[in-house]
């Protein structure tokens, strides 16, 4: 008597070869080509300066910057998010998350005139007065421009420390109406600290959290805010525009009168620098 067991055994087969292991050798032993590779590209973030503006509205320049990003990553809501600032008022550009590949795309674009990444740079202290060929004393260049009267400067570094004696506003003349600045807010500033010789501060920090991640200010060290953490910023903004004050001295040493090139100009704050570097 013959035994037909060929059922039994296909069965047997059937359900070995489709048991997690067998399953997982046979797809392991498919052509790579067959299996879907997913590779996430690096991103970073680049300036795209597109020169000057082609609109007078701010609000138009903004809208280009959208419209020529979206061709790139695909919408307008992807444009936006991959915008970290628009520059739409002395010139036009913006700074945004890219990939390499998108960077040289939009590198071709009629209007851009140049991309760059953003990169951190070490800020240094300058002999600016013997740049700038301007001595300590009221005479020469500072007399004729009468100490920076009506000037506004704008200094981009660490922040300020608001409550050094170099920015009182005692004697200081109103804010001009010409000014469009703001006084931005954040930890340990507020708009009570501009007053009418810092009449405006700003703090930047997208482009460094973008590519390092977020910024950690719980040792001090850094404030999110446009409040001068390391110094740095604080002396350049005084050496610049800094008011008389009798007395000063480091630790009593060099006792004197210290002030600022243009002591009674006006001064716009901008926090670009964190921990002594420059994030552009």
């Amino acid at each position: 008597m013959s035994v037909n067991c060929s059922r039994p055994v296909e069965r047997y087969l059937m359900a070995s070869l489709w048991s997690p292991g067998i399953f997982l050798v046979l797809v392991l032993a498919l052509p790579l080509k067959t299996l879907p590779l997913v590779t996430l590209a690096e991103t970073n973030v680049y300036i795209v300066y597109m020169g000057d503006k082609l609109h007078d509205e701010p609000e138009l320049v903004q809208e280009s910057h959208h419209e020529l990003l979206a061709d790139i990553v695909g919408s307008k809501d992807a444009a936006k998010e991959s915008i970290l600032y628009s520059y739409k008022h002395g010139f036009s550009g913006f700074a945004a998350v890219l990939t390499k590949s998108q960077e040289k795309l939009i590198a071709d674009f009629p209007g851009v005139a140049g991309v760059v990444r953003n990169r951190i740079i070490s800020s240094h202290t300058t002999r600016s007065w013997d740049f700038l060929q301007v001595k300590p004393q009221l005479a020469g260049r500072i007399s004729k421009g009468h100490s920076g009267a009506g000037s506004i400067i704008g200094v981009m570094d660490t922040g300020i420390w608001p409550e050094s004696k170099s920015f009182r506003d005692e004697g200081m003349a109103e804010v001009p109406s010409r000014w469009r600045g703001i006084c931005q807010e954040g930890e340990g500033f507020n708009r009570s600290h501009c007053n009418r010789k810092i009449i405006g501060a700003r703090w930047y920090v997208k482009g460094y959290e973008a590519e390092f991640g977020k910024l950690n200010t719980s040792d001090g060290d850094e404030f999110l805010s446009p409040r001068d953490a390391g110094g740095h910023g604080t002396h350049t903004s005084s050496t610049a525009t800094g008011g008389p004050v009798e007395s000063a001295s480091f630790m009593g040493l060099a006792q004197g009168l210290a002030r600022g090139g243009a002591p009674i100009s006006l001064a716009g704050r901008l926090q670009s620098l964190l921990g002594y570097r420059w994030l552009r």
